[in-house]
């Protein structure tokens, strides 16, 4: 089992800034990906951004150039910097952690709203 504890979801105005932190911690685990997914009302959930074993980072089309994801290997930490917020990144974002052996785990969200 993996333990979530995230931080710095908010409500701002678009073109603002946020910064959302995650930390996991419970039993030994291998982390293969660690990064954030959001769910806006009405739509399924998506990767927003995520961290690779080796290094190697992903985002979202729709983020590409405002969000910045960061991980602590040491701290088993990650953090994502979000700039020039807009409305449409308005959702719940979920810290995820996916392991070496292939499960994928979720903290309980936080909550983003940029109003316009």
């Amino acid at each position: 089992q993996v333990q979530f504890e995230e931080s710095g979801g908010g409500s701002v105005q678009s073109g603002e800034s946020l910064r959302l932190s995650c930390a996991a911690s419970g039993s030994p685990f291998n982390v293969l990906l660690m990064g954030w997914d959001r769910q806006a009302p009405g739509k399924d959930r998506e990767l927003v951004a995520s961290w690779r074993s080796g290094g190697t980072l992903v985002y979202a089309d729709s983020v590409k150039g405002r969000f910045t994801i960061s991980r602590n290997n040491a701290k088993n930490t990650v953090a994502l910097q979000m700039n020039s917020l807009i409305p449409t990144d308005t959702a719940a974002y979920f810290c995820r952690v996916t392991t070496k052996d292939g499960a994928t785990y979720w903290g309980q969200g936080t909550q983003v709203t940029v109003s316009p």
